[in-house]
């Protein structure tokens, strides 16, 4: 069994809400980093009826446990007054709680009890590289690096399956929305745009609906763990620079398989939409599981110039491309940012197997990058 970077025991100060979209490992992982738990599984039909009907019945089961037991309840979601009993239970036995879901919407809506602080939010992601002997990053790019998906002999079929039932079905019922035909066309326009820049004017005139609509679609994207913005680089010098946020949904096999895309080859369009989203993937667990501060945004001048990963407040810039030879006009993006951030350190990421550096850049292999980022982090 793959042994997962988040390792939840160094989490627990305190109870924590573990989230993650459906099928990153979030079960698996609990079951085999806390075996000896209280363990509440709401899958099960007839737990979730029975909490359902009273939601005290977890207050008389656990109200004798000792100070700290741990009790995980896998899919709190489906069961929200639960959450009254759990913060009884933290406040006066000072039980432990790991509540696991995979969606922050529901507890947002309709001024859910949250537990007052008690609790944070914690995230689990796809596989990331380092967590998978001999990773295949061909693999990973055609894929994605869902657990059962990278895992599968038929991924393909996976996906299908994935994207049927969850994303058309559960995200809609989820979203409650109106127009079912225009948020499944918001899907698949969605993942049309997936890494360029957000523009919910031209979406709406696609979906045909209002622009307003598309910008609460994004947010139940991002609310379902289903997807993410990152923003443009707000520190204005000498270019003007675009404002608006990239979307990348959660996992680059998604997209794949929402624009057909199948056996990617190395050399095309495709592969390189698909290269740079796996990167920025990687790097957006990175930074949630290393708790760094820095926040993950891209560069892009009026002139369709760009950078397309930027840490923190220009500290490091880095450049994706999927080219095995690294060419002098790959660096122009990096050269200008310098310009304006000459203490920026400058990479680009490519399938170029020989690291080396061209000036003040770093040019380095996609695997070290990977292997870099998890050992050693970029200091």
């Amino acid at each position: 069994m793959i042994n997962r970077i988040l390792q939840l025991n160094n989490e627990l100060d305190g109870s924590i809400f573990l989230f993650g979209a459906r099928q990153t490992g979030k079960s698996t992982a609990l079951r085999k980093q806390f075996p000896n738990s209280i363990y509440i599984d709401l899958l099960d039909t007839t737990l979730k009826s029975r909490f359902g009907r009273k939601p005290g019945l977890l207050y008389d089961m656990l109200i004798d446990k000792p100070e700290q037991t741990l009790v995980i309840i896998d899919e709190i979601p489906e069961v929200l007054e639960l959450l009254n009993e759990v913060h009884r239970l933290i406040a006066e036995r000072n039980l432990i709680f790991i509540l696991c879901g995979s969606s922050a919407r529901k507890l947002k809506r309709n001024g859910r009890n949250t537990l007052g602080g008690r609790a944070y939010p914690v995230y689990m992601f796809p596989f990331v590289s380092a967590e998978i002997p001999d990773f295949d990053i061909d693999r990973a790019v055609n894929y994605g690096m869902l657990p059962a998906h990278y895992l599968s002999k038929n991924p393909t079929r996976r996906l299908a399956a994935y994207i049927d039932i969850y994303l058309k079905e559960e995200i809609k019922e989820e979203a409650l929305v109106r127009n079912l035909s225009a948020f499944q066309r918001f899907l698949e326009v969605a993942a049309l745009t997936d890494g360029e820049m957000v523009n919910n004017n031209n979406i709406a005139q696609e979906c045909g609906v209002s622009a307003t609509t598309v910008n609460s679609y994004f947010d139940i994207l991002e609310d379902t763990l289903i997807g993410y913005r990152i923003p443009a680089f707000r520190r204005v010098m000498k270019r003007r620079i675009v404002q608006a946020p990239r979307f990348y949904y959660f996992d680059v096999g998604i997209v794949n398989h929402l624009l057909h895309r199948k056996e990617l080859v190395r050399g095309t369009v495709a592969y390189d939409h698909a290269f740079e989203h796996l990167v920025i993937q990687e790097l957006y667990a990175w930074l949630h599981y290393t708790h760094s501060e820095e926040s993950l945004s891209y560069w892009r001048t009026y002139t369709d110039i760009e950078v397309d990963a930027v840490l923190g407040d220009a500290r490091v810039a880095i450049e994706i491309k999927s080219v095995e030879e690294v060419q002098p006009r790959h660096l122009k993006g990096l050269r200008l940012f310098a310009e304006e951030y000459p203490q920026c350190r400058l990479m680009i990421v490519s399938l170029d197997s020989i690291n080396r550096r061209d000036g003040d850049i770093e040019c380095i292999f996609v695997k070290d990058f990977f292997k870099l980022i998890w050992t050693e982090g970029l200091s």
